[in-house]
C-alpha cells in the first residue's frame, strides 16, 4: 500500500505545472498530498501533537520569531543538503515519534499538505530509511537561524525559491 501511494504521487509530482505560491518550480496545484503518506491521519495528528504549539496548526507562525511552513517548506527539498536539514533539525531528530516511518509520513505532511505546492516539481516523499539516516545526524551546537539563512539564500540562488523564503516569515522586518 505504501509503495503504491509513493510511485503514483512520484508520477503525479512529475507532470510539472506552476503551484499557487509561485515559481515555475513548484509543483502542481492538482495534487493530492495525502497520497506521498501511509496514514495521512496520523500524519496530522503527529504533526498537532508534536509541532503545532510553536509552528501553528496551519504552518503559519506570524508573529512568532520562527520560519513560516505554510506555502513555503516545501522549497528545501530543492537540494539534498537542506532537504537533510529538515530531518536533522533537533525537535525533528530527536523526536517523540521513534517509529521513522511514521516520522517520515509526518514530515511528508508538513512538506506537502503545509507547504501548499511549493516541493519542486518529482519531489520524491520522505521514506522511513532516510529518516533513519538522517536523524542520527541531528544538528547541535550551531545557530540554526543562520543555518536556515544560509540554506535559503542557496534555495533563491540554486531553485529560483522566492527571496521571501530568507525571512522566518513573510512580512518579517529585519
Amino acid at each position: 500500500m505504501r509503495v503504491a501511494a509513493v510511485m503514483t504521487a512520484a508520477a503525479v509530482l512529475t507532470l510539472g505545472i506552476a503551484g499557487p505560491k509561485g515559481g515555475v518550480h513548484a509543483a502542481p496545484a492538482l495534487i493530492d498530498p495525502h497520497s506521498v503518506m501511509s496514514d495521512p491521519e496520523q500524519a496530522r495528528a503527529d504533526y498537532v501533537e508534536h509541532c503545532s504549539g510553536c509552528h501553528g496548526q496551519h504552518g503559519d507562525t506570524v508573529p512568532a520569531h520562527l520560519p513560516e511552513l505554510q506555502g513555503r517548506v516545501g522549497w528545501f527539498m530543492c537540494t539534498p543538503e537542506a532537504r537533510a536539514y529538515l530531518l536533522r533539525l533537533p525537535n525533528v531528530a530527536h523526536s517523540r515519534i521513534s517509529d521513522n516511518a511514521e516520522l517520515a509520513d509526518m514530515m511528508n505532511y508538513v512538506v506537502f499538505v503545509l507547504g501548499e505546492g511549493t516541493a519542486p516539481v518529482g519531489t520524491r516523499p520522505f521514506t522511513g530509511e532516510e529518516v533513519a539516516r538522517e536523524r542520527v545526524h541531528a544538528l547541535t551546537n550551531m545557530n540554526l537561524t543562520a543555518e536556515r539563512l544560509r540554506l535559503a539564500n542557496q534555495l533563491v540562488r540554486q531553485c529560483h525559491a522566492p527571496a521571501s523564503i530568507r525571512a522566518l516569515y513573510i512580512g518579517e522586518k529585519r
